[in-house]
């Protein structure tokens, strides 16, 4: 085949066209011998050109969603995703001599991992029982699943038909957008917030800069069975949906809708939602929820403010005014304190839950986003956007023990706790993992 539109029959040798020097008469001989020769030319190139077709196919599968997993569509379901066998595991990146195993406010980070294909992660977040999901919001339009030792266990692709979850008004295929998640105490199921939905019925999508009531599509959240990882719930809720919390009696699902300044209440059973609660201010996002499952702090990143919310009376109280922007919260495991990133102020500040007083704050990077505590509670890690690194802080005095550099844009980090490993979600298309089990080298 001539890639320049010059001529490609066996007559044309090296000329300049039909009647210049190059062009050569040919003769074409029907005995047998040469018609089983032609025939045989024939099926050769036939076969060469399936081929090829076949291979550009496949190749522009893999260009498009980073890896043939992730263009594939909906998953068929699986078994238990820890136990399946024979999954490749990335190779470690190379890494410096480690210590003795020790607890969290004294071990260093080291990266063993560097993740990537088909990534855009706007979070990740581990289960206690060590599935990890990244969430790749309307970029990809995928959750990714991980075994702890970062292995690719599934692409689990964000369409849906909303009549069959009983949601009614968008016909056909309507499209998510995933951006936060969270597991069930027991891991079963993992919650996981839409941005915005897309499809019929749906108007243009959410916008971080949005005014309650401004005409902004409410979205929805998706329950996924993490053993079949098929979407098995959709409930609707606000407008632009953005941080999901379970309570810790797995009763409750918590979502904090960011254009409609609300506070959707889902009861986990039956995948309804129960109430919509006002929060009386702008862009609601993370949230913590009192052991007992009965209160709940959300912080207003249009704010300086952080708010009560008792559950059960469905009223909103005046809680901790803990710095400009506050966007994330963590609680201690006793339930003793909370720990809250605020963004616009490059901080982050430890709470006494109990009153809402703020006994400490510390600078860490520029724009402090998500945040993760590890399971003995000494330790947590701050992903600050604008500065791409990770801030650890020991819980006792916010002192800062370590900072690691990552990936442009950090946006999500969760620790996993079945091999203390920190994962770091970056926007620019990787997630990157940090060995925290050891002590330094003296």
């Amino acid at each position: 085949m001539s890639l320049r539109g010059g001529r490609t029959d066996p007559a044309y040798r090296a000329g300049e066209g039909r009647g210049g020097k190059g062009w050569v008469a040919m003769v074409v001989r029907n005995e047998a011998v040469y018609v089983r020769r032609r025939r045989v030319a024939l099926l050769v190139v036939v076969a060469f050109v399936a081929l090829s077709v076949l291979g550009v196919s496949r190749l522009v599968g893999v260009l498009s969603g980073g890896s043939a997993e992730a263009a594939a569509p909906r998953p068929t379901p699986v078994k238990a995703a820890v136990s399946r066998p024979g999954i490749p595991v990335p190779k470690p990146s190379p890494v410096e001599p480690q210590g003795d195993p020790g607890p969290s406010a004294k071990t260093a980070m080291v990266r063993v991992l560097r993740l990537t294909g088909g990534l855009t992660p706007k979070s990740v977040v581990a289960s206690k029982q060590g599935l990890v999901f990244a969430q790749n919001m309307m970029y990809t339009h995928s959750v990714v699943a991980f075994r702890a030792d970062g292995a690719r266990l599934q692409s689990i692709d964000d369409s849906v038909d909303l009549s069959e979850f009983g949601v009614k008004g968008h016909p056909g295929t309507s499209k998510g957008s995933p951006v936060e998640v969270a597991f069930t105490p027991d891991g079963r199921y993992a919650w996981v917030s839409n941005y915005s939905m897309y499809g019929k019925g749906y108007g243009p999508e959410g916008l971080d800069t949005c005014t309650k009531g401004d005409g902004t599509s409410p979205s929805t959240v998706y329950r996924i069975d993490t053993r079949t990882y098929a979407i098995d719930k959709v409930v609707a809720v606000g407008s632009v949906p953005k941080y999901v919390a379970v309570t810790p009696d797995g009763k409750t699902v918590l979502v904090t809708n960011w254009c409609s300044w609300d506070l959707s209440i889902i009861d986990a059973s039956s995948g309804r939602e129960t109430a919509r609660i006002p929060l009386g201010g702008k862009y609601p996002r993370g949230v913590a929820v009192s052991p007992d499952s009965r209160t709940a702090y959300v912080a207003l990143m249009g704010s300086d403010r952080v708010v009560r919310v008792d559950l059960r009376g469905r009223a909103v109280h005046a809680y901790a005014q803990t710095g400009d922007g506050p966007r994330h919260i963590v609680e201690s495991p006793d339930g003793r304190y909370l720990y809250v990133t605020n963004n616009g102020d490059g901080t982050v500040s430890k709470l006494e839950r109990s009153t809402g007083k703020v006994l400490k704050w510390v600078r860490t990077g520029s724009q402090p986003r998500s945040m993760a505590i590890s399971p003995d509670g000494a330790a947590i890690y701050s992903v600050n956007y604008e500065s791409s690194t990770v801030t650890k802080l020991r819980t006792s005095d916010l002192e800062v023990v370590d900072e690691v550099k990552t990936d442009y844009h950090p946006i999500g980090i969760t620790y996993e706790p079945t091999r203390k490993m920190v994962w770091v979600a970056c926007y620019g298309g990787s997630i990157l993992v940090f060995d925290d089990s050891r002590l330094p080298v003296a």
